[in-house]
């Protein structure tokens, strides 16, 4: 009996390690990102005529965050932020593309760089737009991989133009020039998401899933057209529709290799939707690129299957900063620089938690700050208005003039905060410039632009 005791004992053992490692392991973090999509474009955000069940099966198996910012309102600028748990204007990112020369500031320590010291492998795919000079790209910035282009948009389709060998929008793997030919872009991006999962699924992973969808050009597959013939928004009901597609089998591998239990999943976009593809922010005001909720309010999840409760909805007021700060904790790692993280972790989750007490926004000559249910926005020689967002969601009303202390207080917050942040190494062109505050100056009045293209400029 005593031998039939330690045999079934070391019989055992190897069951009883997998065992201790499935629980030591460190989680895998992965954050997808999305370009340029709406508030209300998902069907756990209230849409009524795009179709999501995939995007919305993620959303039911963790939280939801209602009153979620990211740090800038147009593609570049928030992805330096996001990337960096920083707000980019302390390191003069504060404006969208990069420069002629310009990008990512090389002393800024990425989530990439941090989680490979951590012993993590780091995968960047999809939509850089933080730098195309060799310093700036991925791989030079904490990344083991990189399968993606590194300008800011592109064609969906093969196109000569894009994707000619040294073009910034051209597909690339590594330092290598992809030539591609055929297939629809947002299923390359999955693809491959699933092809790096399958690689690397035997040890800690941060994977960077940056889909260019919903952003311009408006490109769909025929099938997916076709499907959505008779749709008032169909270009964008048909981008969408794949966009869910591969993201549903991003999840079904994790489930597949039995990694959804070891893997922090977050979902958003980028800033909000944009005035030129379909997108709605409803009940928002504004759009990607100004300072009203529609531009820098985003749909955003946090998924953890066991770590995290499932189908919460929260009203935190939470940032896409927190995405750093929360990937620091869950690995035990400390800031690895002396410079000042701006996010807060996010884990552990506690629903009565109010979240951020105060976020900035500046871009230009608009600037803007969040304090409580108050938010400010100064416009450079155009005005300052403000809002009460529990009662005025839509930022109808400018209370300026009535609330005279919570005027005070949030002007004073918001010049506090600027001090801490340096002029922007590059501005955008002048018809950009004028094109934004004219169409702030008409928000701020509750008047609909006269003009939101540069085109339309003169």
């Amino acid at each position: 009996m005593k031998y039939l005791f330690v045999y079934v004992v070391i019989a055992l053992v190897p069951y009883v390690l997998k065992a201790q490692e499935r629980s030591t392991k460190k989680p895998n973090i992965i954050v997808i990102l999305l370009d340029d999509a709406g508030y209300a474009d998902f069907g756990f955000m209230g849409s009524k005529d795009l179709q999501t069940p995939e995007i919305d099966k993620l959303a039911k198996s963790g939280i939801v965050f209602t009153d979620a910012h990211t740090s800038a309102t147009v593609c570049s600028p928030s992805r330096a932020g996001l990337i960096t748990g920083r707000y980019q204007q302390r390191f003069g990112f504060e404006c969208n593309g990069t420069g002629d020369s310009l990008g990512l500031d090389v002393s800024e320590i990425t989530l990439g760089a941090t989680l490979q010291q951590k012993g993590y492998k780091t995968i960047a795919i999809g939509k850089w737009h933080l730098g195309d000079r060799e310093v700036y790209r991925p791989n030079a910035r904490g990344f083991d991989e990189f399968y993606g282009f590194l300008g800011g948009s592109r064609s969906y389709f093969s196109n000569p133009k894009d994707d000619k060998p040294g073009s910034i929008n051209a597909i690339r793997h590594n330092q290598n020039h992809i030539d591609f030919k055929e297939g629809y872009l947002t299923d390359v991006l999955g693809d491959a998401a699933v092809n790096y999962i399958d690689k690397f699924k035997n040890q800690p992973f941060f994977m960077y899933l940056s889909f260019n969808a919903v952003h311009t050009p408006m490109h769909a597959k025929k099938e997916d057209l076709e499907r959505f013939k008779n749709h008032p928004r169909q270009l964008l009901a048909a981008m969408t529709w794949s966009l869910d597609e591969n993201i549903g089998k991003v999840m079904r591998k994790l489930e597949t290799e039995k990694l959804l239990e070891n893997t922090l999943i977050f979902f958003l976009s980028d800033n909000g939707g944009a005035n030129n593809n379909q997108s709605t922010v409803f009940p928002l005001k504004g759009w990607k690129g100004n300072k009203f909720e529609g531009g820098h309010r985003v749909p955003f999840i946090m998924s953890w299957k066991g770590q995290l409760p499932e189908g919460v909805k929260s009203d935190k007021l939470v940032s896409s900063l927190d995405i750093y700060a929360t990937s620091l904790a869950i690995v035990d790692a400390k800031n690895p620089t002396h410079k000042p993280i701006d996010g807060a972790s996010l884990i552990p989750f506690k629903a009565k938690e109010k979240g951020h007490q105060q976020l900035f926004w500046r871009k230009d000559e608009a600037a803007a700050v969040r304090k409580g249910d108050y938010k400010l926005i100064r416009i450079k020689e155009g005005g300052t208005v403000l809002y009460n967002l529990k009662a005025d969601i839509g930022e109808t009303k400018d209370l300026s003039k009535q609330e005279t202390k919570q005027y005070k207080s949030l002007s004073k917050a918001l010049l506090r905060w600027e001090r801490g942040l340096i002029d922007p190494l590059w501005f955008e062109e002048p018809e950009w410039m004028q094109i934004t505050s004219d169409i702030h100056k008409a928000l701020m009045n509750n008047q609909k632009p006269k003009k939101i293209q540069p085109k339309e400029v003169k």
